[in-house]
């Protein structure tokens, strides 16, 4: 996968985000729970952080439970929350020895304050990494981050901060999640479902898509370098036309 079938080096995506689906179904097949599935899907998300270290990806976003997950049977909740505590206890050196920053994005009050301070941890001691950003949504939701973005906005008009008339597209992403890392590029989705479930819904603007029906914890560097190919073999437009795009590549 060293070169595009134009002869030109692969346009590698900066921000790539992952909607990891498949777990329960996974474990299904194989006569398992459902949590049976999420507990295998750390190896896909080893192998995925793996992958985008090693081919220069600058940041890298899983979305790991969402705000509408709550609604999922208890015992299931109770048993990816315990799994993320494990998953911090388990990785997060690795993590820090290998470079990688670890961010956690979402509203986080609805978390234990022992899961949230090990988050913060976490967090601080990766920190100054720089060769990955590792950022995994928990209870996020695409809404609630364009509406929390809002608010911060309407607070900073109420206090006279800025001007009402000021407030536009760039200064409501200044406030969305992750504002501060590359634009999303692509968001690859397991499981076959085609749809972005209220993820990323104002970084999606213009990002590839690309849908596989690979179950997550089968998800592996293989699949993740296919999806890769895919992004670099489209043509971003970003509104122009192809005409334009080409010319402005040519100049």
């Amino acid at each position: 996968m060293e070169q595009a079938s134009h002869d030109q080096p692969l346009a590698l995506p900066k921000h790539v985000a992952i909607i990891m689906d498949g777990n329960g179904r996974w474990a299904k097949r194989k006569g398992k729970i459902r949590t049976f599935g999420h507990k295998a899907g750390v190896d896909a998300v080893r192998a995925s952080v793996k992958y985008a270290r090693e081919n220069g990806i600058c940041a890298l976003t899983l979305f790991a439970f969402s705000s509408e997950n709550w609604k999922r049977p208890e015992d299931e909740v109770k048993v990816l929350m315990e799994l993320f505590n494990l998953v911090l206890n388990s990785e997060v050196k690795k993590l820090n020895k290998n470079d990688v920053r670890l961010r956690v994005i979402g509203d986080l009050t609805r978390f234990d304050k022992k899961l949230v301070d090990k988050i913060r941890k976490a967090e601080n001691l990766t920190a100054q990494n720089t060769a990955l950003t590792l950022n995994i949504a928990a209870n996020y939701g695409g809404r609630w981050d364009i509406a929390n973005a809002a608010k911060q906005l309407a607070l900073q008009v109420a206090r006279g901060e800025i001007d009402a008339n000021s407030v536009d597209e760039n200064a409501l992403t200044e406030h969305i999640s992750m504002a501060d890392l590359p634009p999303l590029d692509l968001l690859i989705r397991t499981g076959g479902e085609q749809r972005i479930s209220n993820f990323l819904l104002w970084q999606c603007a213009y990002a590839e898509f690309f849908f596989t029906p690979i179950l997550w914890p089968d998800f592996n560097e293989a699949a993740f370098a296919q999806a890769v190919e895919s992004f670099s073999e489209r043509q971003r437009r970003y509104g122009m036309t192809g005409e334009q795009v080409t010319a402005a590549t040519i100049c």
